[in-house]
């Protein structure tokens, strides 16, 4: 992905050398607490949080960033200006009205937001109440190494992922998709979390499709790694890496093969109503 050199977004709060409220992490066993709570869907900070956990505070702290750490801020500052600049030229040519861009709150380790804790068990989230996007970028490494994603595109996709949802809150879907959700039992509410979550994927499709047109974003191999990242967090794959059997009535992000589907039809339209998973009679 050619990423290097191009504007960066002002968009960013970056909260990675503020204390984090204590949150405990205790060494190689805390990180497979972590992919165990990545791989079920569930947050397992309350777990770090215990403090009967031995290790040092893994919240921001005071020092320097590490040139790791800088790279990532920089990769997603970037990303995230592609996205202001996509979407604020779709919403123009297609809804004709303007855009408001999301922040992308940056941590390491855990911090707060209007929807509850953020933090590593998390994984990256859209918070409607406060339009932001809160992700810590160790989950970058974790997404490469622990999940078998690699690639900055691969990154990239997740970003924009997030993004998406951003998108939708703007357009209204995301409101109405979470009013619905509180009226049904959890099965059915499952169901309209897949169909919000695939919708996702297919506007991420839409943003790397135009910022290849746009900025030449691409290289031998993107396209791969976004539909990698998308099989290797499908619901199904998830649970079977996790040791479970795949029970298709407590997916909330659709299997692998529905991910990599929506991703690659949102990429190849470049249309916002080719996207319409609600209207859809076959994810």
């Amino acid at each position: 992905m050619k990423w290097r050199g191009r504007r960066r977004s002002r968009n960013i709060e970056d909260r990675r050398r503020l204390p984090a409220g204590g949150m405990k992490i205790g060494g190689i066993g805390a990180i497979l607490v972590i992919v165990i709570g990545l791989f079920l869907g569930v947050d397992v900070s309350p777990l770090l949080n215990d403090p009967r956990t031995p290790g040092p505070s893994r919240g921001g702290g005071t020092g320097a960033l590490s040139a790791e750490e800088k790279a990532a801020g920089e990769f997603v500052a970037v990303t995230l200006a592609d996205t202001e600049e996509i979407w604020s030229d779709i919403f123009r040519r297609q809804l004709g009205k303007p855009y408001r861009p999301a922040t992308l709150v940056l941590f390491s380790g855990a911090t707060q937001s209007p929807c509850g804790g953020a933090s590593g068990a998390t994984g990256p989230f859209y918070c409607p109440p406060d339009r932001k996007i809160y992700l810590d970028t160790a989950f970058f490494s974790t997404l490469a190494r622990r999940m078998g994603a690699k690639g900055d595109f691969a990154a990239a996709y997740v970003v924009a992922h997030e993004v998406a949802h951003h998108v939708q809150d703007e357009l209204g879907i995301l409101s109405k998709a979470t009013a619905i959700r509180r009226r049904l039992p959890e099965a059915e509410s499952n169901a309209v979390s897949v169909r919000v979550e695939l919708q996702a994927d297919c506007y991420a499709g839409i943003w790397a499709r135009r910022a290849h047109e746009r900025f030449g974003t691409l290289e031998p191999g993107d396209v791969e790694e976004a539909m990698n990242a998308a099989r290797r967090i499908g619901d199904d794959t998830l649970q079977r890496n996790a040791g479970r059997r795949p029970m298709p009535h407590t997916f909330t992000h659709g299997t692998s093969a529905q991910r990599m589907r929506w991703f690659a039809r949102g990429f190849e339209s470049g249309d916002l109503a080719g996207c319409d998973t609600f209207g859809a009679r076959q994810l």
